[in-house]
């Protein structure tokens, strides 16, 4: 096995600056994309972290939540999903109001940022946090993802009532929604 070169970490850490910095300088929306795509998919790399710590990209992903450019939004919640994991990362989201931003995602029209807010909240899940995620209005949103026609969003869904809730919880929104129709009207369906 050769020996990894000990510069890699400065070069990485250059990099993902100068990516940040390209992010902040230029005025084009599809440059901007292009960068918070990258920015997330290096946030899935646990060697990435301190990096990304360091030039405050949690930040950057947090303030994407609330643009109005649909792609921002998802670029964002996937690198913030992918950040969550961190406990240091995690620890910013949530000292920084993220899980009212993750929640606010919830009703987006992009399957894929749906997912990534749902599992992000499983990720922030921590005793102090756990009270505010299974807020009733967040149990009655997964009961009606699960019934979603899509098996990515219905089965995660299932998974967050299971492993976030207890089953007195869940009970208690469902009897909140009974008289209710049970379909998932009034969440804006996904596009993908």
């Amino acid at each position: 096995m050769w020996k990894k070169d000990s510069s890699e970490g400065s070069d990485r850490f250059e990099y993902l600056q100068t990516l940040v910095t390209e992010f902040q300088d230029t005025d084009s929306e599809e440059a901007k994309e292009q960068v918070l795509a990258n920015l997330a998919n290096f946030a899935y790399d646990p060697k990435n972290m301190e990096y990304l710590r360091e030039l405050q990209v949690t930040d950057l992903f947090l303030d994407m939540l609330t643009e109005e450019n649909e792609n921002f939004v998802e670029f964002g919640m996937g690198g913030l999903c992918n950040l969550s994991m961190d406990p240091e990362c995690k620890g910013i989201i949530l000292q920084s109001g993220g899980i009212a931003l993750v929640t606010n995602c919830l009703s987006s029209r992009r399957e894929e940022t749906i997912l990534s807010a749902i599992t992000t909240l499983m990720n922030l899940t921590t005793p102090s946090s756990r009270s505010e995620i299974t807020d009733p209005a967040i149990l009655q949103c997964m009961l009606r993802f699960s019934l979603s026609e899509s098996p990515r969003l219905r089965n995660l869904a299932a998974v967050f009532l299971q492993d976030c809730c207890s089953e007195q919880q869940v009970a208690r929104a469902e009897q909140q929604m009974q008289g209710q129709q049970q379909t998932a009207v009034g969440i804006p369906l996904p596009k993908d």
